[in-house]
């Protein structure tokens, strides 16, 4: 049959007043149509067993370290730190090795990201301050003298925000074994969050002036230098716990 012949029965038939098309087999309309098979469902994946901890694996690689220069290549290479890939710089420490004083303080700012030191900024020229005001200083290598600093965190936090529990706990392997490897006679826990990665509490005011212990160091929390220079009215009880120090490594 033809275009235009089986075209012009079509259009009888619509004509006629039929609406659905005839086909070669009848169907039953009464009859239930069988189900159709469903999908099987795609397995369910056990839970992966090996699943990173970075917890763990910083306590690996600080726990690898047997020297600074080794400790500070391990945290160089720590990628489970969202912080490492806003910062310029990893700020690791300044100060002499060999001091008996060691001060960990809290995250880098703008201008330690920028340097790689910790406590160059404002903060950092008041901090040098207050401890030549006790005959101590980072630039000299007699280790009676001299002080040794690092941070809580190598890297900076945007804005500056305070760090999140996740990202100190991440890191705190790393401190502790620099700690191990520094071994000073005194430590100073300066600001809240380094009394919070240290000793698990914040609240620096009813904190600070008060000795504690710290991996089995003397500790002193001392109000952060940044503070100080909010709140210029603590300057005395901060030069209250800078005496306390001086009387400590004294002894």
């Amino acid at each position: 049959m033809d275009f235009h012949t089986a075209k012009a029965l079509l259009d009888w038939q619509v004509e006629m007043g039929a609406t659905e098309a005839i086909s070669d087999v009848p169907v039953n309309r009464y009859e239930v149509p069988a189900e159709k098979p469903k999908p099987k469902a795609a397995p369910v994946q056990p839970a992966l067993l090996d699943e990173v901890d970075p917890v763990m694996v910083a306590r690996q690689a600080a726990d690898g370290a047997s020297d600074l220069d080794g400790l500070q290549a391990a945290m160089a290479a720590y990628e489970h730190c969202e912080l490492k890939k806003g910062a310029k710089n990893l700020v690791f420490s300044d100060g002499n090795p060999a001091a008996r004083l060691m001060i960990i303080g809290e995250a880098p700012g703008r201008d330690e990201d920028i340097q790689g030191r910790p406590f160059v900024g404002r903060a950092g020229q008041l901090l040098d301050k207050m401890l030549a005001a006790i005959q101590l200083w980072r630039e000299t290598p007699d280790a009676a003298a001299s002080v040794y600093i690092t941070n809580v965190l190598p890297w900076r936090p945007p804005q500056n925000r305070d760090p999140k529990p996740e990202e100190i706990a991440m890191m705190l392997p790393f401190v502790e074994k620099h700690v191990a490897l520094v071994d000073p006679d005194v430590i100073v826990l300066m600001g809240n969050i380094s009394c919070q990665a240290m000793l698990g509490r914040k609240g620096i005011t009813r904190l600070r002036g008060q000795w504690t212990d710290v991996l089995g160091k003397p500790a002193l929390p001392m109000f952060h230098p940044a503070y100080l220079l909010r709140s210029p009215e603590k300057k005395r009880e901060a030069w209250h716990d800078l005496l306390m120090l001086q009387e400590r490594l004294k002894a």
